[in-house]
């Protein structure tokens, strides 16, 4: 019998993280249980240890479809707003919204005050907010790359680094192919390129303090894997084939390299030595993650990124003001369903034609591109779902250069984002769902782990049973977990001792909450999503909570726009929260307009002041309002970023007062 192979595509794997439920789990299967575990860091004895290693552990994981398979795929989805120090020529500002203040993290535009640079179609612009002109550009894209090539930037006093992203998209993001690179720009007069950096792999994510930057690469084996000898194949022989390759591979497959382009044109190549490469005690040797390390304050080209690297996976960075943490979610599994090709009745003609003939299951028509299984193989074994478990790797940052391993930790279930993870006086705080095998249950958790060792020091469990996790919040020794399905109850737990962490309130409403800011003092700031009481989503919601008494946590009040999204909900980095006046904003879509929501968040009250939009675009063959991406408080002004422009609003009254175009 002809079979078809059916699997998940990357939307249905969005779908499943962000749909809610909107009926009664039934026939609940238990939830899985994982061990949870320091994993101890072991470094290899020399070069041909390291290469025994990969290549068996690697070997026992490949797949008959290479490194991973059709059945899986990686998904990727206090931060008060920093503000810079400020002198007598530098106007008041906001910058970008972070998990730690102290931390920087790569974003579509940054400020100094004076100054606002963005990348848009592969163009660095240097806009001076005094005169609200650009007066500096820089090409940074070739004639034959996509101009729209995702660009992220970090500054550094008269230093850019722009972050091009091209790839893999599994890791990071839904961008188009492209290259990823690295670009130092010196921003003192003309703009300049300084050194391009060209790291092997994938960009997971980086961190900036002071003015040295951590960058995150995740890289696979170099490997071609051979075609199948006859296109009747089994899986079998697919994989057996694939671990003989494997096992013959050389040890540069798996070494990371790194090109760095001065600008003079000289070029210096690097790869990471095997002393400088270390392993958990249990590893796939299918993935290798890379730590970049540039001081934007000196010549990168002739310094070099001092790289380290771990054979581990990971797709999620989180870093504090002397660590480094990067995670490593569990796949999301979809099991490889064969059955018979569905048909769909072929209706008869009526036009006189003769009537056309239904296809069968062995007709050609229906024939799947996935090989047919011979009748004399062997069944092929039924896929069993890996383990849902998550490891979590330390780097030690606090001295300058290259970081150091510390340890590893392993925990059970799934984090939702970096805000899932948290530093506080020795101990790192990991919130996770953890989900039933058959899709229906879920069990959430916080796990407090020792930061030195990364064993576990104490879990609080049962948080939303039967839902997963929305949104994570930890502010000192408080932390703030949102769980949903139909309702959204609000956990506050008490974590000042880390053995015996607790829930000490909760709080049900309607709809959720998809990202905690923390508010004036005692207040917490939601956004997300108000939902009728069968869990069906109706459109964004701002609330604002009183959690002063952890033991009663309440509302205060609600902001609702109906039929709308925000890309806040998402993306941290899109809210603006102006502790000073209250004033917040934050990008809001609805099926009639597109713009930025502006907000006064005081601590009684959510107030609508106004929405900003920018320009109507208009061309020959289409009309579209931009999308407002980004917002910026400097002096008594807000600016507004989207793809076209920037704009330039009062902060008080809201009247417009610059449009300055990008495209």
């Amino acid at each position: 019998m002809k079979t078809l192979f059916r699997t998940a595509v990357t939307a249905a794997a969005l779908a499943m993280a962000t749909t809610a439920c909107t009926s009664a789990a039934t026939g609940q299967a238990p939830v899985p249980k994982v061990t949870l575990d320091a994993v101890r860091l072991v470094a290899y004895d020399s070069c041909d240890d390291m290469l025994s290693g990969l290549r068996e552990h690697a070997a026992e994981n490949v797949g008959p479809w290479g490194f991973g398979g059709p059945q899986i795929m990686y998904m990727e989805d206090t931060a008060a707003t920093a503000r810079a120090k400020t002198t007598s020529d530098t106007p008041e500002h906001s910058t970008t919204n972070v998990h730690e203040a102290g931390v920087d993290e790569p974003d579509l535009v940054k400020t100094d005050g004076n100054r606002i640079v963005t990348v848009v179609d592969g163009t660095l612009r240097v806009i001076d907010t005094a005169t609200k002109k650009v007066t500096a550009s820089l090409k940074l894209t070739k004639k034959d790359e996509p101009t729209f090539a995702p660009a992220d930037l970090l500054l550094s006093g008269d230093r850019a680094l722009v972050l091009f992203r091209g790839g893999d998209i599994m890791v990071k993001s839904f961008a188009p192919p492209g290259e990823t690179r690295y670009v130092v720009v010196d921003l003192a007069g003309q703009p300049k390129v300084l050194s391009t950096i060209r790291a092997q792999g994938s960009y997971v994510d980086a961190r900036m303090i002071g003015s040295t930057v951590r960058l995150v690469t995740r890289s696979q084996p170099d490997i071609t894997f051979p075609e199948p000898k006859s296109p009747d194949a089994s899986e079998a022989d697919r994989k057996k084939a694939n671990q003989d390759v494997v096992r013959r591979a050389p040890l540069s497959a798996w070494l990371p390299t790194v090109e760095i382009t001065g600008a003079s044109g000289a070029v210096k190549k690097d790869t990471v030595r095997c002393e400088r490469v270390s392993h958990p005690a249990d590893y796939t040797g299918t993935s290798l993650l890379t730590v970049h390390s540039i001081d934007l304050t000196q010549d990168v080209a002739a310094t070099g990124t001092e790289p380290i690297s771990l054979a581990a996976d990971g797709d999620t960075v989180y870093g504090s003001g002397t660590s480094l943490y990067v995670a490593s979610n569990p796949r999301w599994w979809f099991p490889v369903v064969t059955e018979p090709m569905p048909v769909e009745p072929v209706p008869t003609a009526t036009d006189g034609a003769a009537p056309a003939v239904e296809p069968t299951p062995s007709d050609p028509a229906v024939t799947s591109s996935a090989p047919a299984t011979p009748a004399t193989s062997e069944p092929e074994p039924t896929p069993t779902a890996p383990p849902e478990e998550t490891e979590v790797h330390r780097f030690d940052i606090s001295a300058a250069g290259a970081p150091s391993y510390v340890a590893s930790g392993k925990v059970p279930g799934r984090l939702l984002n970096q805000y899932s993870l948290s530093e506080y006086e020795g101990h790192l705080r990991v919130a996770t769902t953890l989900s039933s095998t058959d899709g229906k249950n879920s069990a959430s958790s916080v796990y407090v782990l020792d930061a030195a060792t990364m064993a576990k020091a104490g879990e609080v469990g049962g948080l939303g049973k039967g839902e997963r996790i929305y949104s994570v919040r930890f502010i000192g020794p408080v932390g703030y977990v949102v769980t949903f399905k139909q309702v959204d109850p609000l956990y506050t737990l008490d974590l000042r001792d880390p053995a015996a962490p607790k829930v000490t309130g909760e709080l049900k409403i309607t709809g959720y909450s998809a990202y905690l800011h923390p508010g004036a003092d005692g207040r917490l700031i939601g956004i997300g999503q108000e939902a009728s009481d069968k869990g069906r989503t109706l459109g964004t919601q701002v609330s604002l909570f009183d959690v002063s008494d952890p033991a009663a946590p309440r509302r205060l009040s609600q902001l609702f726009q109906k039929e709308s999204g925000s890309e806040a909900e998402w993306d941290p980095h899109a809210f603006l929260y102006w502790p000073k006046t209250g004033l917040s904003v934050l990008p809001l879509m609805t099926p009639k307009e597109s713009g930025a929501l502006v907000l006064k968040i005081d601590d009684s009250a959510v107030k609508r002041l106004g929405m900003i939009k920018h320009p109507t675009h208009q061309d020959k063959d289409y009309t579209y309002q931009p999308g407002i991406q980004r917002s910026i408080v400097i002096g008594d002004a807000l600016w507004t970023l989207s793809w076209d422009g920037l704009q330039v609003n009062d902060a008080t009254t809201l009247a417009r007062q610059a449009w300055i175009p990008l495209r």
